[in-house]
């Protein structure tokens, strides 16, 4: 049965609250979206509503709710299929590709769809499929899922490849049966053919899965992240099928599992940079590997990488030397790893060379049978994982061939090889659909169809060209399509980066009361850990001088390693203990005019000094200790390093590079800022090198240039410089002396520092609050650090005479929580600050040693206050429903304002408003929710009494735990392990009796005895440091104006985090009818329906107490994953908060939320973490109705930043 336009829609275009109702084929109810509520309604429920309602469009299918974050709050959008064409059916049920897409904005102001028009274009691109079946969304066919994996999990997704979770959430989140009514989508390409076997049919299937866990486009994302998801992930399974039996062979790709990019404008040949060095990249690649092997079993690595050290091909060999380094220090050295040159073998035409090299390994890792053929059926033992630099064409060209080889395999297993005309009509279709499927994924990570296809050369050329201007010039946008698509957020939020830190992977978009709740308990599953972080900064006037040719004696020793530990012994300190002589944990070591400042480095600088600098370093900090490279940054003149000993590397995550220019006004990098970023346990630092604006009056300009760096500087995954647990700053600030040069040498000469200090410009500065607020700075006992003579110990004798000044300088500052301080805080101990005698510049070098205290999270502790804290819940969103006791009918702002500071005696309300004759309130804490129900009284809650009315408080739903536990089960992803085979006993076995493992085992162990031999690699070259991404351009304003902030709620809201530090300038404004005063601006706010005078004609619906609600026949929600502590958790899932409703000022900084940026805690260790499900649903071709134009009710919302 084709599947037809089986959704209806409708709306209240005239009307406040903007009203949505979803109708569909075959539901005995309804669903109505209004205020960013779901509340489900009976027949006659719809049908009073629909009296108000003007239909909006027709649709296949619906795909869920998508939220944006603007500047102003969170818009909500309703995604529908309005166009999709059939790809050929598949088991019981057929595949559709989305051909149109439709998102409305939930607020009814069309001029908002413009702003997710990039997602729409990614939705309508041809790479989104789903499936339906006519008996019903179940028995569809799952596309996330390969045959194998069907039958060894016959009721499980792989989360990999569903694409629209978090569209999900919402309904979940209101106790819809997301199964019934969303489908799921798949991004890769399906291809199906028929190929007639005498009077029989057969499926030809080719379907290529792509992972959105780093999902992206070409130079915006590459390599591994610290979760082990790599980019371009595709799974690809060639299927033959015939009646109820089938035979698959899988394959997989992916980019080189190492940090390495490809930064700045690419044409013709791409230089590839690695990012991090290799103890930083183990976690990653062996969490990466970790995961195959969990998945799919055996791995045979194909590497098509060039192996030339000349030529365009030079940075493909240093990538290839690096992941065949990498491998080998790894536990996974005995995997296989078969080098390929693709062009200096002849290409695709040459591929029959490579049998002799993968034959061996491939023919032990078998295929999939099911069980219904003669043999008894059989698994597939293993994969090959593919890879050259993109994954596009070369790695499609070997996949292809090797699948060919087994399709002969695949078809005697089903006897379907008895006549060569059937065998040459499955070759010819899995050879189109092969060229097709590599056309499919290039256009999507690429933009263009794939090269070297047996086309032409002109083709293959213009492809190129266009490859270039799409991936340089037009795939910013796209990007963060994509990661709005998967993650569901415009941008990151501080309260996000906290609870990241402190909360498991598959709580990250729970609703933010929850997150609060388990987060005000960080001391109970924290600890501290000391570490020792040096900082030092050296103006090296423009050289490379690494040692002084007078001053033989004089090394970066006695700056880096000797200094500070020979000044201590010098004071011969009786009372110093072994803690005193802890080695340092970090290095950040900052140079200024890393190159000479003309106007050929500023337009161009070289990174030559930049690596060679690297390797001093790196030579010099391993003289007692071992060192490893994180990363390093330059902007023209300014360089900054991170080192970090090898235990520390395994904790450390999300590394992020960032820059600034502050010369010439921002036009040039002569002056600027270079920051570096990551996350060790859960704990937050940023590490900065300045060169500010020289000249002894230009202290303004200098103030500027620090400002512009705290403004401008911001990193990709949301955070700003002072948003960092803590911020470590160096660099030649510039700031002089406020007194006469001799006066100046003569108290140098005393030592006497007292006058000095007091007109010294940045200590005036920062006492005056103009810069540097909240940092420390260790007391100042050494002599100015400019401006000398070259290799001289005499202040600057030339025409300029310059008074000596203390313009390198390093300072801190941490991250200080709102309430008050436990005991034990510390927001940093200064262990030495001085300068080292290095005389090959006009400047002294300066080191600063600081002990401080990290935050590690204790997993195990951390599962028991989670464990207690939902037992302790009364709803896990914080939100009730207040309901009148009597009568019904529109609920009056004064009404809600009453219920507002009612509820405010229970805890801080964070929006209360009016929704179908009823008040939903939401608290900042569940814990004050529970307090308003009455949980200790048991149901149904509390009867308050507010604006002369009595009032019944209910939660949304009383199943909130079912509805908790279904949207964990599908934000976590577990690892569909091999081992499940196991798991599902002696059934599975016996159906599967032919496994062939025993010699796939025996395989595997004599290569981990001993590997194959590999032909000689390249040798390796210093990584290069990142370069961020240029911002995109702010999106225009619309033409008219957009509602205002009325009462929209979300009470399916995904995210709906602590608001004190969101949005700060977000302007706020009052709905004429549903709100109480706002007082209190927050950023995860949801944006409102347009304001009318009229109230609301719809009939009043309470979604909790309405005992004529239908209810909602759905399979009981899956029970809460257990975690099972993995690699690090997932990374890239983002959170989105919800309304901009009625909300009581918190009691707490604005600026620093008082559940997280912990103090000191008390010591142990910690341990480790997660799993997870998902459902499915309907679509054929038809051309998508007109839609009637909406009116562009009401103000447009101010431009959203991005």
């Amino acid at each position: 049965m084709a599947m037809g336009r089986g959704i209806r829609v409708f709306h209240t275009p005239s009307q406040n609250p903007y009203s949505v109702l979803i109708e569909q084929r075959g539901q005995d109810h309804s669903l109505l979206l209004e205020s960013q509520a779901i509340v489900p309604l009976s027949v006659q429920e719809a049908d009073s509503v629909k009296k108000s309602c003007v239909k909006l469009c027709d649709a296949y299918a619906v795909l869920g709710n998508l939220l944006f974050t603007s500047g102003e709050g969170v818009l909500h959008y309703l995604a529908l299929v309005t166009g999709c064409v059939s790809v050929g059916k598949l088991g019981s049920g057929e595949v559709y590709k989305v051909t149109d897409c439709k998102m409305f904005s939930l607020r009814g102001y069309s001029p908002d769809e413009e702003k997710v028009s990039e997602v729409k274009k990614l939705l309508n691109s041809g790479a989104a499929y789903f499936s339906w079946s006519g008996q019903g969304v179940q028995p569809a066919v799952d596309l996330t899922m390969s045959a194998q994996q069907s039958h060894m999990f016959p009721d499980q997704s792989d989360g990999r490849f569903f694409w629209n979770r978090t569209f999900h959430l919402p309904y979940i989140r209101a106790g819809i049966p997301t199964s019934a009514w969303l489908v799921r989508i798949m991004f890769g390409s399906v291809e199906v053919r028929t190929v007639y076997v005498g009077a029989k049919q057969a499926k030809a299937v080719l379907i290529s899965r792509l992972s959105s866990e780093r999902a992206g486009t070409r130079f915006e994302v590459r390599g591994v992240d610290d979760d082990g998801h790599v980019a371009n992930f595709v799974e690809t399974e060639q299927l033959v099928t015939q009646d109820t039996v089938c035979t698959s062979f899988l394959q997989i790709r992916g980019s080189v599992p190492l940090f390495w990019e490809q930064p700045g404008v690419n044409v013709g040949s791409h230089k590839i940079r690695i990012a991090r060095g290799p103890e930083l990249s183990a976690p990653a690649f062996v969490s990466h590997f970790t995961q195959l092997t969990d998945q799919y079993g055996k791995l045979v690595i194909v590497n098509l990488l060039g192996s030339s050290l000349v030529g365009s091909k030079e940075g493909e060999a240093t990538l290839s030397t690096a992941y065949q380094g990498q491998q080998d220090r790894s536990v996974f050295g005995h995997i296989p790893h078969i080098l390929w040159d693709f062009h200096a073998e002849g290409g695709a035409k040459n591929l029959d060379k490579l049998d002799s090299k993968m034959s061996k390994h491939v023919d032990k890792l078998a295929y999939f049978c099911s069980p219904g053929l003669g043999g008894g059926g059989g698994v597939q033992g293993g994969v090959v994982r593919t890879n050259c630099t993109d994954c596009l064409d070369r790695t499609n060209a070997v996949q292809m061939w090797l699948g060919l080889k087994t399709l002969a395999r695949q078809l005697a297993s089903m006897e379907l090889d008895q006549k060569d005309a059937i065998v040459s009509r499955f070759e010819d279709s899995f050879k189109q659909m092969w060229v097709n499927n590599g056309n499919a994924l290039s256009k999507i990570y690429a933009g263009t169809g794939a090269l070297s296809q047996g086309g032409s050369k002109l083709l293959d050329g213009a492809r190129s060209a266009a490859r270039t201007i799409q991936n340089n010039l037009l795939d910013k946008d796209k990007q963060e399509a994509f990661d709005l698509l998967v993650h569901g957020t415009g941008r990151f939020t501080d309260f996000h980066d906290r609870a990241r830190l402190l909360m498991p992977v598959e709580y990250w978009t729970a609703p933010g009361p929850l997150v609060q709740s388990v987060s005000k308990n960080w001391v109970d599953f924290t600890h501290s850990e000391q570490l020792r972080v040096a900082v030092g900064t050296y103006n090296i006037n423009g050289g490379k001088h690494f040692r002084s040719v007078v001053y033989k004696n004089v090394s970066l020793d006695d700056w880096l390693l000797d200094g500070f530990k020979n000044i201590r012994n010098d004071l011969v300190n009786l009372e110093a203990t072994f803690e005193d002589e802890k080695a340092i944990d970090i290095y950040a070591i900052g140079f200024e005019e890393m190159v000479d400042l003309d106007a050929k480095n500023i337009v161009n600088a070289s990174g030559e000094n930049a690596r060679e600098w690297a390797a001093e370093l790196a030579k010099t900090l391993n003289r007692d200790t071992k060192y490893c490279l994180v990363t390093f940054h330059q902007l023209v003149g300014v360089c900054l390093y991170v080192f970090v000993r090898p235990q520390l590397a395994s904790s450390i995550r999300d590394v992020m590079v960032e820059d600034v220019k502050t010369g010439m006004g921002g036009a040039t990098g002569n002056k600027g800022a270079v920051a570096i970023s990551f996350t060790y346990a859960a704990t937050s630092l940023c590490f900065l090198c300045s060169h500010f604006a020289a000249g002894q009056t230009q202290v303004a300009e200098r103030n500027n240039d620090y400002s512009e760096a705290v403004k401008r500087i911001a990193f990709d995954n949301g955070r700003s410089v002072l948003s960092h647990d803590f911020v470590f700053w160096c660099g030649d600030f510039n700031y002089r002396i406020n007194l006469a040069r001799e006066e100046v040498k003569e108290a140098v000469s005393k030592q006497v520092f007292t006058e000095l200090l007091a007109a010294d410009q940045l200590q005036v500065e920062r006492d005056a609050g103009n810069v540097f607020q909240g940092f420390h700075e260790g007391e100042i006992q050494f002599a100015p650090t400019y401006k000398y003579d070259l290799f001289s110990d005499d202040y600057d004798t030339s025409e300029k005479c310059r008074v000596p000044a203390w313009t390198d300088r390093v300072l801190w500052r941490r991250r200080i929580p709102g309430g008050p301080l436990p005991a034990g805080w510390s927001e940093g101990e200064l262990v030495w600050y001085g300068r080292a005698e290095l005389k090959q510049s006009d400047h002294r070098p300066v080191l600063a040693v600081i002990d401080v205290q990290a935050r590690v999270v204790d997993r195990v502790k951390r599962e028991q206050v989670i464990a207690g804290v939902l037992s302790s819940l009364g709803t896990h969103d914080g939100i009730v429903v207040v309901t009148p006791c009597y009568g019904d009918g529109p609920v009056s702002e004064e009404m809600v304002e009453a219920v507002n500071g009612c509820l405010s005696q229970f805890g801080d309300v964070r929006y209360s408003r009016a929704v179908r004759g009823a008040v939903w309130t939401q608290f900042r804490c569940c814990l004050a929710a529970k307090q308003t129900l009455g949980i200790v009284a048991g149901y149904p809650g509390r009867v308050l009494r507010a604006g002369g009315v009595e009032w019944q408080v209910s939660p949304q739903h009383s199943n909130w735990q079912d509805s908790l536990a279904e949207e964990l089960s599908l934000v976590s992803n577990p690892v569909l392990s091999r081992s499940g085979v196991g798991k599902h006993g002696t059934s599975l076995t016996a159906e599967l009796s032919q496994l062939h493992l025993k010699g796939i085992d025996s395989e595997n162990e004599a290569a981990s005895k001993k590997p194959p031999p590999r032909p000689a690699a390249p040798p390796s070259r210093p990584s290069a440091p990142p370069i961020r991404p240029l911002l995109t351009q702010e999106p225009p304003k619309p033409s008219r104006p957009a509602p205002g902030l009325p009462g929209s709620g979300g009470f399916s809201d995904l995210f709906a985090p602590a608001d004190q530090d969101m949005y700060p300038d977000m302007p706020v404004t009052l709905s004429s009818d549903s709100l109480a005063s706002l007082t209190w601006p927050d950023e995860e706010d949801d944006l409102p329906t347009p304001a009318s005078d009229k109230p609301s004609s719809l009939p009043a619906v309470h979604a909790s107490t309405d005992s004529s609600q239908p209810q909602l026949a759905s399979k009981p929600p899956p029970t809460a994953p257990r975690r099972t502590l993995p690699p690090p958790p997932t990374t890239r899932d983002q959170v989105q908060p919800p309304p901009v409703p009625t909300r009581q000022p918190p009691n707490i900084s604005p600026s620093e939320p008082p559940s997280f940026s912990p103090p000191s805690l008390p010591s142990g260790p910690p341990t480790s973490e997660p799993p997870s499900d998902v459902p499915l649903g309907p679509p054929p071709a038809r051309p998508p109705p007109s839609l009637p134009s909406r009116p562009a009710v009401g103000p447009p919302p101010p431009v959203p930043r991005r």
